[in-house]
């Protein structure tokens, strides 16, 4: 027995629902269909369908759009057909259009909603443990390949920048050594102060328990200027400086410039990576100097908590550091400089694409920065330990 229901409307409705019974319906569209006939009935026809999709079985319902009566029929119609069609194939429901004129034939195909609109979402398979491991160790490989890489081609333009002198780009060497090293000087005097007062402290605190407090100065002094005043200064230019390079090469990268310099016959290495590094080889050992003295000047005012006068402080400073040690302390931040401007502009210059890719190679160059100033540190240590130097 037919069962059917129509939506009444003062007007005559676009659209008519009716049901046979709980596993088959049917909409009947009949005039223009278009944004505006459809307005007042949109809601109703997909709010009837919406309950009879929950009385029916869990599948195999049959929904038949009948538009033998249109007329005319717009984007508006298009967007109707592919509303209801998919709340149809979400339940694994079947949909049939019939009587849709030819020249509308066209319109629908080239939307081919459910397909295009409504892809079915693909799980990605889980990786496993053997493949991350082969990946990772992939990717590390590549990553050592393309530093080596780059470390020659530094080399040798750096060589070149030495035979002509007067082709290397001093106003790009002058920006970035401005913007390094006198822009770095408050943040890297207020960390230097600081880490001065704690080391003393905490040094003090060990010291005092066998009266020995007089050594602090000396021993604080001697740390500052070998150990804490390059690494500090050259962690700071890390998450400064170095991130600062890679975001302004990078963003040269995203934009093809790079690619251009390529183009035009003009070395990327020699345009952008060699002001930079000799920026970092000369404004490093300054404010590592800097760094050393502000951090020795901290470690005075402290220890006169303790008792210790200013002139003792000094005595006790020159019988134990010596020019040798300021020497090792400011090469040693030579050797920072080099890896912080270059793994700065390494990872600039390694930019993807995309809205993401310069914020990801500014925290690479950071991370990698500090990586390989641990790495250097250490190897230094080392041979300082065999030298003694």
């Amino acid at each position: 027995m037919s069962i059917s229901d129509p939506i009444s409307s003062v007007e005559s409705p676009v659209a008519l629902w009716s049901q046979t019974d709980t596993a088959n319906a049917k909409i009947a569209l009949r005039g223009k269909v278009n944004v505006y006939s459809l307005g007042g009935v949109w809601t109703q026809i997909r709010n009837a369908q919406d309950a009879w999709l929950k009385q029916g079985p869990s599948s195999g319902q049959s929904l038949i759009l009948d538009a033998s009566q249109v007329s005319s029929f717009d984007g508006a119609g298009i967007a109707f057909l592919i509303g209801v069609e998919e709340a149809q194939h979400k339940v694994g429901g079947k949909f049939e259009v019939v009587g849709l004129d030819a020249r509308y034939q066209t319109l629908l195909h080239e939307f081919d909603p459910i397909s295009n609109l409504f892809p079915i979402p693909v799980e990605k398979p889980k990786r496993g443990f053997t493949v991350s491991t082969g990946m990772a160790t992939q990717n590390l490989i590549d990553d050592a390949r393309g530093l080596i890489t780059f470390t020659g081609h530094l080399c040798s333009d750096l060589a070149w920048s030495i035979r002509h002198i007067k082709q290397v780009r001093w106003g790009d060497f002058v920006n970035a050594a401005v913007e390094a090293g006198i822009v770095a000087l408050p943040i890297i005097g207020l960390v230097a102060f600081l880490i001065g007062v704690i080391l003393s402290f905490q040094a003090a605190i060990g010291m005092k328990q066998f009266g020995a407090e007089s050594y602090v100065g000396p021993l604080a002094a001697l740390g500052i200027v070998r150990e804490m005043g390059p690494l500090i200064t050259a962690i700071l230019l890390a998450g400064r400086s170095s991130a600062a390079f890679a975001a302004e090469i990078g963003t040269m990268t995203v934009n093809s410039e790079v690619d251009a310099l390529i183009t035009g016959g003009l070395s990327p290495i020699r345009f952008l990576v060699v002001p930079r590094v000799l920026a970092g080889i000369l404004v490093m050992p300054i404010l590592t100097l800097f760094a050393d003295i502000v951090s020795i000047i901290a470690s005075m005012f402290t220890m006169l908590a303790y008792g210790i006068p200013f002139i003792n402080f000094y005595n006790g400073m020159l019988a134990v550091v010596d020019v040798e040690d300021i020497a090792s302390g400011l090469i040693k931040a030579t050797l920072f400089g080099v890896v912080v401007s270059a793994i700065g502009c390494l990872r600039g210059m390694q930019t993807g694409t995309g809205a993401a890719a310069v914020g990801i190679s500014a925290t690479r160059a950071v991370v990698s920065s500090i990586v390989m100033i641990v790495l250097v540190d250490g190897i230094f240590a080392f041979i300082s330990y065999k030298t003694g130097f």
